[in-house]
């Protein structure tokens, strides 16, 4: 990594194979910065992650890996070998982009008008690509206790996700704990927040539309008055839920997008809501959709409305197993410092590494980007900007663990689920 500037952590160098990974992650920190620039000037929408796979398998094969292409877009590779009966230790990043236009005003801006690298999916793949040229070196040099399996995804921004793609096409076969790392614009450079349990919620994208006799507005009463409908859905439902389903269960619901109309004097026949429908818990999520459309129509109906709900599946909440999130905590204490890590609180966002954690243990850790006493960004927002020192501390951090728990899964300490 690159000597911290005014205003970072300075923590002493450790030793062993701890030291040699900051070693190997300061070598290639340069390279890992521009990477990250080129993906960054070029983002890809989910599923059309065309460039973004190419780039990241041309440098793994130079390292002499040998990458296997999924269906479509996305890549595995595997480093090291494994004991027969034994299981790899997974590394996950995505590398999708986001519908939104790039405001971060750098020279290495999006070129791709309305696509923008707005949640840090750019710093992920080069932090989990990072580690995997990391680990590909160790394995040379006799110090990679075990096997890793790299995963890059696409399709993360979109429901239900492209884990589900990948692990459809065997990505997780005889991969045992699995771990990741998430941006977080609120912590700064050089820490690593961590939680046992859920650390993300779930998240469903909801859909409602309705359709009635439209009119001239001054003659409501011979309409369905849509657009007040729609006013009193977007109002009212929230509340029904609030009182439908345990508070504690943490349920929001959000509008994202409202669509009815096109002039002041005329009342529509048709109009649409979009937003999400996000749960803490997991028991709301088997049940919130239901509530979701019970409540839409009880809200709409008596205005002579016709209802159409959709509640399109997303992802469950991220669940931290307790042993791979000490892994994670030991490995940013080793490489990143001993005061790095912080506990961090457990968010309404939605991360569809959660379905890979329905099959295998693992942990996702949140890795921060803000600049020491400079402003706090937001993700999916077009001017997010992240300090490129947290590009090493993450490879470094996810380097340590996959070999942290490729001896503790050869030592039997890590069971699969």
């Amino acid at each position: 990594m690159t000597e911290p500037r005014s205003g970072a952590r300075s923590e002493p160098r450790p030793g062993g194979v701890a030291g040699r990974i900051v070693e190997l992650v300061a070598e290639l920190d340069a390279e890992l910065v521009r990477i990250r620039r080129d993906l960054h000037a070029h983002p890809e929408l989910a599923r059309t992650e065309e460039r973004s796979t190419r780039v990241v398998a041309e440098r793994l094969t130079a390292a002499g890996l040998a990458p296997r292409l999924a269906p479509g877009t996305g890549l595995v590779v595997d480093i090291g070998e494994v004991a027969v009966g034994e299981r790899r230790v997974g590394l996950r990043a995505d590398l999708d982009a986001l519908p939104v236009p790039d405001t971060c005003g750098h020279p290495f801006a999006s070129t791709v008008k309305g696509v923008a690298h707005a949640c840090g999916h750019d710093v992920h793949t080069t932090v989990v690509l990072g580690a995997g040229l990391v680990l590909a070196r160790l394995a040379d040099e006799g110090l990679l206790p075990g096997g890793v399996r790299l995963i890059f995804q696409p399709a993360e921004e979109v429901h239900p996700g492209g884990s589900l793609d990948l692990m459809a096409t065997g990505a997780l076969d005889g991969v045992g704990p699995l771990f990741a790392v998430h941006c977080e614009p609120r912590l700064d450079v050089g820490q690593v927040g961590t939680r046992i349990g859920a650390i993300t919620s779930a998240s469903d994208a909801v859909h409602v539309r309705l359709t009635g006799p439209g009119g001239h507005t001054s003659r409501p009463h011979v309409t369905a008055d849509l657009v007040f409908a729609l006013g009193e859905v977007i109002t009212s439902v929230p509340a029904i839920l609030g009182r439908r389903l345990d508070p504690r269960w943490g349920v929001n619901l959000t509008w994202g997008a409202v669509h009815a109309g096109s002039a002041s004097n005329a009342i529509p026949a048709s109009g649409a809501l979009e937003g999400t429908l996000r749960c803490l818990d997991v028991r709301a999520w088997e049940r919130a959709a239901q509530e979701f459309e019970q409540a839409v129509r009880a809200v709409a109906e008596p205005f002579g409305v016709h209802v159409e709900v959709k509640a399109q599946r997303g992802v469950p909440p991220v669940v931290n197993d307790a042993g791979c999130t000490g892994l994670l905590e030991q490995a940013a204490s080793e490489v990143v410092g001993p005061s790095a890590v912080v506990l961090t609180e457990q968010s309404l966002g939605g991360e569809d590494f959660a379905w890979y954690l329905t099959k295998v243990p693992g942990a996702m850790a949140r890795l921060g980007t803000r600049r020491p006493g400079g402003r706090t960004y937001d993700l999916h927002q077009g001017d997010l900007d992240v300090d490129e020192r947290a590009i090493g501390y993450g490879a470094a951090l996810l380097a340590r663990t996959a070999v942290l728990a490729a001896g503790a899964v050869g030592a039997g300490a890590v069971s699969d689920r």
